[in-house]
């Protein structure tokens, strides 16, 4: 794990985001918030379904979101409309002071207005340019009617580059940055292995110059030993270029030595949230416990004996009003109030 200068100003910013599906039943991310430092390397852990790829897909916009806000480098990027909707139904509904309620709507309508227009903004559109995604099956996420040359380069046409000399050495010198042969570059994704081709998709990424990085699974379909490779050429690639890398994974082993904070996703809602370090030597939440409960060490002798705590959410709810609080500096759980006060004096004994 790299240390990143946390007292930075905040490259991404992400305020009480929800991604709802299917006419808002169903909850793929229900109202959660975080900040990504620049130069930081930022987990987002989860089993499968909790909505930690949705999350990567939202802030890139590849989905307009529901509700809340989400600003790159200080400028809102993407806002939903949910959260002034639900207000003027309440003020409809609920507001003893019916005088009021007209006011409310017209402010709660304007508001909306400002973030449809900020959504649709042209040059906010051309920051987000910024953001480069590096998808989890490189298989699938590369045209197989594509030579690499075509993959790579197509970020730079469609930002109106047509010097072919230009894009040729641009691609030439990508290939070699992540470990490639030029002479590569003509070649389809069928020829390349499950390494190579992933190393295709990073080299599509940085080529657009990025500042932060979405690199959803990135080693989660390869092998041991080419994991390896990935996690290090990415690290290398962060100190050289300095890139901001937002790290989706479901391996909270793979996440511990390349992350400099953690956060724990459930159901949608991240559940806790601290510095690697800290996660791992004080883990509060009980599905967290679970996770680390989870990874497999080379003893095996501590194989026979590791037990392995099984998550009940039943367990954590109750008729209190949950919400996420820091509990200890930097380090923040989902927990009620009576919880609130376990996790204090668990980490103060």
């Amino acid at each position: 794990m790299s240390s990143a200068p946390l007292d930075k100003e905040p490259l991404l910013r992400v305020e009480h985001l929800r991604q709802y599906f299917n006419k808002n039943t169903f909850k793929a991310v229900d109202d959660i918030s975080f900040d990504i430092k620049k130069g930081e390397v930022f987990g987002l852990v989860g089993e499968s379904g909790c909505g930690k790829t949705t999350t990567g897909r939202s802030i890139i916009k590849l989905h307009k979101i529901t509700g809340g806000n989400i600003y790159f480098k200080g400028t809102r990027i993407s806002a939903g409309t949910f959260d002034y909707d639900e207000a003027i139904k309440n003020a409809k509904k609920t507001l003893e002071d019916r005088s009021r309620v007209p006011l409310i709507i017209e402010e709660q309508k304007r508001l909306k207005k400002e973030a449809i227009l900020d959504t649709n903004n042209k040059k906010n559109a051309s920051l987000v340019t910024k953001i480069q995604m590096i998808f989890q099956d490189p298989t699938s996420s590369l045209d197989p009617r594509m030579t690499v040359r075509e993959i790579v380069a197509e970020g730079l046409y469609i930002q109106g580059i047509k010097d072919e000399r230009e894009i040729s050495e641009k691609v030439s010198n990508i290939l070699k940055l992540v470990g490639l042969r030029p002479q590569y570059a003509d070649r389809y994704p069928h020829e390349f292995s499950g390494g190579q081709r992933q190393r295709i998709g990073i080299a599509r990424a940085i080529i657009m110059n990025p500042e932060l990085i979405i690199a959803d699974e990135p080693v989660s379909a390869l092998d041991v030993s080419i994991k390896a490779q990935i996690i290090n050429l990415l690290n290398d690639l962060r100190a050289q270029m300095d890139l901001t890398i937002l790290f989706i994974a479901h391996d909270l082993s793979v996440v511990k030595y390349f992350s400099d904070r953690i956060a724990v996703m459930y159901f949608g809602k991240i559940v806790e949230l601290s510095s690697s370090d800290e996660l791992f030597l004080h883990p509060l939440h009980p599905y967290t416990k679970s996770l680390l409960s989870a990874i497999p060490l080379p003893d095996p002798i501590y194989e026979r004996q590791r037990k392995r705590i099984v998550y009940a959410p039943s367990e954590t709810l109750g008729s209190e009003k949950s919400s996420f609080r820091e509990v200890k500096e930097g380090h923040f759980v989902y927990c009620n109030n009576t919880e609130y006060e376990r996790y204090k004096n668990e980490l103060q004994a």
